[in-house]
């Protein structure tokens, strides 16, 4: 049973970490920009599952290794800001195209399953997401009360939950905007344009910024 204290410190903790625009919110702008709302909501789905393969990995113990070796941390942080590159310039190729097929491309989502794929990749690689649950996850955990992992487990359900519910706001607000320029096949373009921009400059800061131990 999780100490509802716990559950409460931990909930308002995620909540305070997902309202702060990182790699997941700044990702799934850019998702919406580029490609609309239905990629987006599918890239923070993928996105949420992502950070909970996570929670498993340091239920698991395999967190420790995370948080002790800075090899391991970079791999894991480079092989993000890669995918996220990648993400980027695709989106990058799609807005120079001229401006009749800038405007069906830009309008068109990516696929279900590859919008929650991609969303994966970039929640399981976050540094932001493996800092804080390696570091902040166990503290939250009442060993006395026992199954340890099962608490682990719980609590980063919740608050992979609170980061789909607050990452899916975002994303719906990013496409609403999306939606006034998808009007004009050139403002369409340009829109494009700014959310593979996004991704690429995200990429970048996420592969020159973390743990330099």
């Amino acid at each position: 049973m999780i100490d509802p204290h716990r559950l409460l410190a931990f909930c308002t903790m995620s909540v305070l970490l997902s309202a702060i625009p990182g790699p997941s919110v700044l990702f799934v702008i850019g998702r919406a920009l580029a490609h609309g709302r239905r990629t987006a909501l599918a890239s923070v789905l993928g996105n949420a599952l992502g950070g909970y393969a996570l929670v498993i990995a340091v239920a698991l113990g395999i967190g420790a290794l995370v948080e002790t070796s800075v090899i391991v941390f970079n791999a894991i942080k480079l092989a993000g800001a890669v995918y996220l590159v990648h993400l980027g310039v695709k989106a990058l190729r799609a807005s120079w195209k001229n401006r009749a097929e800038a405007a069906s491309i830009a309008s068109a989502p990516s696929s279900g399953r590859g919008s929650v794929r991609a969303g994966f990749m970039v929640g399981v690689t976050n540094p932001k997401s493996v800092v804080f649950l390696t570091a902040m996850l166990p503290q939250f955990v009442d060993r006395e009360a026992g199954h340890v992992t099962l608490q682990m487990l719980s609590l980063g359900l919740a608050g992979a939950v609170l980061a789909l519910i607050s990452d899916g706001l975002w994303g719906l607000t990013a496409s609403a905007a999306r939606t006034w320029f998808g009007r004009s096949p050139r403002r369409m373009s340009l829109v494009g344009g700014a959310g593979g921009l996004a991704m690429i400059g995200l990429g970048t800061a996420v592969a020159v910024t973390g743990r330099a131990d």
